[in-house]
């Protein structure tokens, strides 16, 4: 029974130390500026910018094949930091600000079909079958995957509502 144990215990100790130098010396390098895009954006991999989650945005901004406006779920606040972080002039024509979003669902069309929790990237909407669903606001990034796939157009994007723990005031124009 000992010998069994020291045995298994000497395997996974030799495999665990193969397995960790095999990392070290095949580990590939990534573009340290791409992943720190990516650190920036949301991070739901919601498709709403068309491409193959907030990795592939991120590379296509570094490669130049997108524009800093690349993510509608971050709005302009984020296309502003990902033009400062690369150094570049953002153009803003035809982007609006909508500001944070979240989904509500419509209480009174609301048919409990569920067809809206299983597109939700970040698990936001919350139900039963044959039952009226809920939005957890926390949860929710308003990217509006959910809204494609309702077959009773119960759901819908309102602005985050302002609690006091977010409220800021505005700043005073400057005449």
């Amino acid at each position: 029974m000992i010998a069994a144990i020291l045995s298994l215990t000497a395997l996974g100790l030799i495999l665990g130390l193969g397995l960790g130098y095999a990392a070290k010396v095949f580990a590939v390098e990534g573009n340290s500026l791409v992943s720190e895009l990516v650190e920036m954006m949301p991070g739901t991999n919601c498709g709403q910018c068309g491409l193959a989650g907030c990795g592939a945005a991120a590379e296509a901004v570094v490669e130049g094949n997108a524009a800093a406006t690349v993510c509608p779920g971050g709005g302009v606040a984020l296309a502003q930091a990902i033009a400062a972080k690369l150094g570049i002039t953002l153009s803003l024509d035809g982007v609006a600000d909508k500001g944070p979003m979240v989904a509500e669902v419509a209480e009174e069309i609301c048919i409990g079909c569920g067809k809206c929790m299983k597109h939700c990237a970040t698990d936001a909407i919350v139900g039963a079958a044959k039952q009226i669903h809920g939005v957890l606001h926390e949860a929710c990034t308003g990217c509006g995957g959910c809204m494609d796939d309702c077959p009773t157009g119960a759901i819908i994007l309102r602005p985050l509502p302002q609690t006091l723990r977010d409220w800021n005031w505005s700043k005073p124009a400057l005449a």
